[in-house]
């Protein structure tokens, strides 16, 4: 073995020649959140969701290891998946509605708090959106029914500009 002195991919495109600038969901753009509460209005069945948040059009890039959901859904065995409706990305393509793409089947039986999501997607906990209109994150309970009077509240961290 020996040492090495390498380059990461986007430094390496920096440098390259002509450079290649780095999108700035990767490089100087600006760190974001959406802060979302929700009290349960009524009993729901099993499959019921929230729309929580919604993200900018354009390039946003979400840091799942930053987000946080802080939650009581009293109801056993519940668990929560966190998605997106559908959208159009930014060549006009329709890109279908994944109610479990960022994190599916989260334990929620008891009150507590999510830290980190995106871990259903990739090694970097992050997910990159590229859409022509705003973008609907959306919590569902899967398997159970939410109970009247079920919170939830926390916050999603992007990057965008």
């Amino acid at each position: 073995m020996a040492v090495t002195t390498q380059k990461g991919n986007e430094i390496t495109n920096l440098d390259a020649v002509p450079s290649v600038p780095a999108e700035t969901t990767k490089l100087h753009g600006r760190l974001r959140f959406a802060y979302f509460s929700h009290t349960q209005d009524g009993a729901g069945d099993a499959t019921s969701s929230v729309e929580v948040a919604r993200l900018p059009a354009g390039s946003v890039r979400v840091l799942g290891s930053l987000c946080r959901i802080k939650h009581n859904w009293t109801q056993g065995s519940a668990t929560m998946d966190i998605g997106w409706d559908a959208y159009t990305d930014l060549d006009g393509s329709s890109v279908a509605a994944d109610p479990n793409g960022m994190d599916d089947g989260i334990n929620v039986d008891t009150a507590g708090t999510v830290s980190g999501i995106c871990t259903a997607i990739t090694t970097d906990n992050t997910k990159l959106f590229e859409s022509k209109n705003k973008i609907s994150i959306r919590l569902t309970s899967q398997d159970v029914a939410f109970a009247a009077s079920s919170t939830v509240y926390g916050y999603i961290v992007y990057v965008v500009d």
